[in-house]
């Protein structure tokens, strides 16, 4: 496991003295396989039962399990099939750049192997795309479904991806939905965006 080295053998801690402190590094002694299973964030070697993260231990005494709860929450890696939420950077005849801000469910945590996004043309709808300046504009909050890590490919194709939030062209006011279309409440004016069935819902 790579940062992870346990020290030379030890005492192992008393469950009191866990309970009670109940603060472990990485490497440090939590038991042995004679008392416990390990949980999460405690892992197997050669009989004994060694912390893997920085945080609290936790003793499970029905299970016989001893975990550690991690003091910082994990960073986000993202996958294919996350839901993600991003500002369009720029929108060009093939696609659009997205600076991706978090994952669905997930917003409060860094993502650790993220890079601007790309939706292309082919992936913005099921329906052809005559002008992608009609489905995105610069500024637009978008939500999507990463569908390639590697490259950062996104798709806003389903019903429920899209822009979510969306400035007005001409006066920057933020635009309201009315039917099928967005219209700024400052000037009047309509534009058209390729619309999540979400848009306006939750998104500040």
């Amino acid at each position: 496991m790579p940062g992870f080295r346990p020290p030379a053998r030890e005492p192992v801690r008393s469950e009191e003295d866990l309970e009670k402190g109940g603060f472990v590094l990485p490497g440090e002694l939590v038991g042995t396989t004679e008392e416990f299973k390990p949980g999460s964030g405690a892992t197997i070697i050669g009989g004994d039962i060694y912390s893997t993260a920085t945080g609290s231990v936790l003793i499970d005494r029905k299970a016989r399990v001893v975990s550690v709860k991690p003091k910082t929450l994990t960073p986000n890696i993202l996958k294919v099939g996350d839901i993600v939420y991003g500002k369009i950077t720029d929108v060009r005849e093939s696609g659009a750049m997205v600076e991706v801000a978090g994952i669905e469910g997930k917003e409060n945590r860094e993502i650790v192997n993220s890079r601007p996004g790309d939706v292309h043309v082919s992936n913005v709808r099921d329906s052809y795309v005559k002008r992608l300046s009609d489905e995105f504009r610069p500024s637009d909050i978008i939500k999507a479904r990463v569908i390639d890590v590697d490259r950062m490919r996104l798709t806003t194709s389903e019903d429920s991806l899209g822009v979510v939030k969306a400035y007005c062209s001409n006066c920057r006011g933020e635009l309201v939905l009315e039917g099928k279309k967005l219209k700024c409440p400052v000037c009047n004016m309509t534009e058209t965006r390729k619309i999540s069935t979400e848009y306006g819902k939750g998104i500040q």
